[in-house]
């Protein structure tokens, strides 16, 4: 009703006296106070009813669609032992542990009703995907931005997740995020899991050097053990979309929820969120199954021994200083990166006349320039070209 004075009870009362004043042109005063004769013609009834002239609830009486109360309280439990978890994984838990599941849109509307719900900030999710073959074809790895713990102590949360099937394979409360804090929680991850064909990471530490050179002995020691370096390219993060996301879910379902007052609890927290998240949890990208109905452990098993490349007898093989990361070849000295420092490399003739590929193992790491006399600085590791940007 666009009752256009201030006082909308007061329009009303004098509108309802006046309507029922003898010889009163009833539509004439609809048009004067700016309100439709139905509406004008409720009030002068409800007025000579002697009813109040407030507005009442349009709320139906009944609501024979209504989802039960018994249903409600079933997707209420799952959400309130869930607090980060939507409509479509609710629905799957109540499906797998053999209740009736409602609508979509329907459990979803319980979840807003009752407050348990907040809107997503930032627009829709990327849709550009990729996806391996088989589990431990690709590992992703990353650390999630540390957060601050008790006692002004930093968790470096190490998280490494298989591409096929979102499995977590290795969830770790960190103090720093130095190199051989990473090998250490990798050994136990790959003794219990196997050796992946390749892992994924970006350019910062520990797996980049601060100098500049892509080869560190990180990368080294997972060349020994016939694991490959994928990087992402520079200024892509959503290339490693999946471990991005991940770290969001972990953020949204661990560390949003509560504090830990060491590193010690936050493992604890970890450790029983993983199983959650592996065994429990369904997995929009994966149909709403769990992660681990489609990881399956690696053949390759960890060596008790780090393994050292091996090269045919006819080969000009080369060993590097452990002080100067050079090699001698033709008369001279040529660079090669500084992670191959104490370690054997082998030189091979490329394609190209005048041009040797300086290898460790079946990898080439540097060139050497015969024409121009210098070495072209080091081979990076593979680039990633399965980034959507």
């Amino acid at each position: 009703m666009p009752w256009r004075e201030v006082s909308v009870m007061e329009q009303r009362r004098e509108f309802v006296r006046l309507a029922l004043q003898e010889g009163a042109n009833r539509r004439d005063l609809c048009r004067r106070f700016g309100i439709h004769p139905s509406t004008g013609y409720k009030w002068i009834q409800r007025k000579q009813a002697s009813q109040e002239l407030i507005e009442r609830s349009r709320r139906p009486r009944t609501s024979p669609a209504r989802t039960a109360a018994e249903l409600e309280e079933r997707i209420l439990a799952v959400r309130d032992a869930h607090p980060a978890w939507g409509a479509r994984k609710i629905a799957s838990c109540l499906e797998r542990a053999g209740h009736s599941s409602p609508a979509l849109s329907t459990i979803h509307e319980i979840l807003r009703r009752t407050g348990r719900i907040v809107p997503a900030p930032g627009g829709p999710p990327a849709t550009e995907r990729f996806e391996m073959s088989a589990p431990n074809l690709l590992w992703q790895m990353d650390f999630k931005g540390w957060v601050r713990v008790g006692n002004n102590v930093q968790c470096h949360p190490l998280t490494v997740l298989d591409d096929y099937s979102r499995f977590d394979l290795c969830l770790q409360a960190c103090a720093d995020q130095r190199d051989e804090t990473v090998r250490d929680r990798l050994r136990t991850t790959f003794r219990h899991y196997g050796l992946p064909d390749a892992v994924f990471v970006d350019n910062g530490s520990p797996w980049s050097d601060s100098s500049g050179e892509h080869w560190t002995r990180f990368s080294v020691w997972l060349l020994k053990l016939g694991v490959s370096v994928i990087r992402s390219r520079p200024y892509h993060p959503q290339s490693r979309g999946k471990d991005e996301r991940f770290h969001r879910t972990l953020n949204a379902e661990v560390f949003a929820l509560r504090c830990f007052r060491n590193l010690t609890a936050a493992q604890d927290a970890f450790d029983a969120w993983r199983e959650v998240y592996n065994f429990e949890r369904p997995h929009e990208a994966l149909n709403q199954q769990v992660p681990a109905s489609r990881y399956r452990p690696s053949p390759r098993m960890m060596p008790d021994r780090l393994p050292s490349p091996e090269y045919d007898s006819t080969e000009t093989v080369r060993s590097v200083s452990t002080t100067k990361s050079y090699v001698h070849f033709k008369g001279r000295l040529w660079k090669v990166p500084q992670a191959f420092g104490g370690e054997r490399l082998a030189i091979r003739p490329l394609s190209v006349d005048g041009q040797y590929g300086v290898f460790f193992a079946a990898h080439q790491v540097a060139t050497i320039n015969l024409t121009n006399g210098k070495s072209v600085g080091d081979v990076p590791e593979q680039v990633s070209a399965i980034s959507p940007g």
